[in-house]
């Protein structure tokens, strides 16, 4: 599968990095941003215009993330309050504090009927947006280090921190499963089937992680992580893995062989780090990478989707 390799456009208007990139729901014909200038802004990234802002947060935005239905957004960031808003309206709708440092993540489950949200205080806590209540439903206090990353399923969480771990909360059992992997973990994103994850950590590698038995089953490497959070992604079709990393390059690899598909040193689109690397979630030929050089770059591939 060939790998988006072609800039076909960039978005500027943010002052200063951009935290995160995010692919609007269902077709995702938009995305989202959010950035240490404090604001979110919405985008039409085939035209690469800017369609709305978004402005509430007092710090850095560090997380943005919409619902099923592209109605409602939740953010966080340096706040330490989660902001949860109306999309149309670009009004919040309510601020949710509880955490005691900035908030690195949110995520809404499947009807954004709960929201919930990975912070620098080392906490996961669960919010009901339905509850009239300001405390959370529940408050994970595992991690050791701060969270990082969040993966929120129907009937689980998981969560990657700083300490090293990540870790599996099944909400139904009420289990913990807890994976070390030596290193601060910046990201995780699950495969389709939910067998396994592809966990990103700065050691400059990315693990294929086996969720039943704890095996690395493949690893990927080449690219420059040390200090960041960069994140990798799949392809729609799962046949690839891909990540912008610290020296501004965006690397591939085939998932089964761990082979590069980037033959040579990829070249450079960014001037800084890619903080964000998010893929179109239905084309294949579609990549979002978002840098600390205050850009948004959408990439393609000669071949349509």
């Amino acid at each position: 599968m060939p790998c988006p390799r072609d800039v076909l456009q960039r978005m500027t208007g943010h002052t200063g990095p951009v935290h995160v990139v995010s692919y609007s729901k269902g077709a995702a014909t938009y995305c989202l941003s959010g950035g240490q200038d404090r604001s979110i802004r919405l985008w039409n990234p085939i035209t690469g215009k800017e369609i709305k802002r978004y402005d509430a947060h007092g710090y850095e935005v560090l997380s943005v993330t919409c619902s099923h239905d592209n109605a409602k957004l939740a953010s966080g960031g340096g706040d330490k309050s989660l902001f949860y808003w109306d999309v149309a309206t670009g009004q919040t709708i309510r601020r949710i504090s509880g955490h005691l440092g900035r908030i690195n993540t949110v995520a809404f489950n499947e009807d954004a009927s709960v929201v919930v949200s990975g912070s620098f205080d080392a906490t996961v806590k669960i919010w009901d947006l339905k509850a009239q209540a300001r405390s959370p439903i529940q408050s994970l206090d595992e991690a050791r280090d701060a969270i990082q990353t969040l993966y929120v399923g129907t009937q689980e969480i998981v969560s990657g921190s700083v300490d090293g771990h990540f870790r599996t909360y099944d909400l139904r059992k009420g289990q913990l499963t807890s994976d070390y992997l030596g290193h601060p973990v910046t990201s995780i994103v699950p495969t389709k089937d939910l067998q396994t994850l592809l966990v990103t950590t700065l050691d400059g590698k990315i693990r294929l992680m086996d969720r039943k038995t704890g095996q690395c089953l493949n690893s990927f490497q080449g690219h420059k992580n040390e200090s960041y959070r960069c994140r990798s992604v799949l392809d729609p079709k799962e046949e690839s893995v891909i990540l912008g990393d610290e020296d501004g390059r965006v690397w591939a690899w085939d998932l089964v062989t761990a082979a590069s598909l980037t033959s040579d040193l990829p070249p450079t689109a960014h001037e800084k780090v890619i903080l964000w690397t998010e893929h179109h979630p239905v084309a294949d030929n579609q990549l979002l990478t978002a840098s600390a050089d205050g850009t948004i770059v959408l990439w393609g591939s000669g071949e349509s989707s």
